[in-house]
């Protein structure tokens, strides 16, 4: 299976580029430290959004492409819903080698297990990758039924440990706070390698929590 850059865009960039993307990872896990510390979630999530809306508007590795961040205000997302925030038990699945299909090539990945949750009064499960590149990384993709109307057709990410994003785990249970849910960097610049979401990570509920489709 062919593996695809981290990022086509910052590659394209040379040595700068690649150091940029790793700070950009550096100070995104740390926005994901310090939200895990804070107990009441809703705070937590207005300090993520506005840490956040300023790396998009002045990190040189931003999604936002440069000629647009000078104008960029703020990234657009549903209201805060205390309910879009749950506990996921995981259930053991038969490891499945994969390849999912991304926006600049491909990317290798195993399932490794199922997420079981309730949201909204709907049971769900979404499954559970290790992304194979070295060191490897947790990664929940999802689509819901938001996609193609208020939400990003391709999909969003709800956990990407290889930039940070991991809201942790409670009582043994893996948190899912849909509050956070966030586009691909391919929605803002298709230059950016991205995987997309799978068939096995589709929701049939309407998941108005998160971020919205890019403007």
């Amino acid at each position: 299976m062919p593996e695809s850059p981290p990022s086509a865009r910052a590659i394209d960039d040379g040595a700068a580029g690649l150091l940029a993307l790793t700070d950009w990872r550096r100070r995104m896990a740390e926005l994901y430290r310090q939200t895990r510390e804070v107990h009441d979630s809703e705070p937590a999530w207005v300090a993520w959004r506005e840490a956040r809306d300023e790396l998009f508007r002045t990190h040189d590795a931003s999604p936002i492409p440069p000629d647009r961040r000078a104008a960029y205000v703020q990234t657009p997302f549903f209201a805060y819903d205390p309910a879009a925030r749950v506990r996921a038990t995981v259930g053991e699945a038969v490891q499945a080698p994969l390849e999912i299909v991304g926006s600049h090539g491909s990317f290798r990945a195993t399932r490794f297990a199922v997420a079981g949750f309730e949201i909204h009064g709907s049971r769900c499960s979404l499954d559970l990758f290790w992304l194979d590149g070295y060191a490897g990384g947790l990664f929940l993709p999802f689509r819901d039924a938001t996609c193609d109307a208020s939400s990003y057709g391709a999909g969003r990410y709800l956990l990407d440990t290889v930039k940070g994003a991991d809201l942790g785990m409670e009582n043994r249970q893996l948190v899912l706070d849909f509050n956070f849910a966030f586009n691909p960097s391919c929605a803002y610049d298709p230059r950016w390698a991205c995987p997309l979401t799978p068939p096995g990570s589709r929701l049939d509920v309407a998941i108005e929590a998160g971020e919205r489709r890019p403007v």
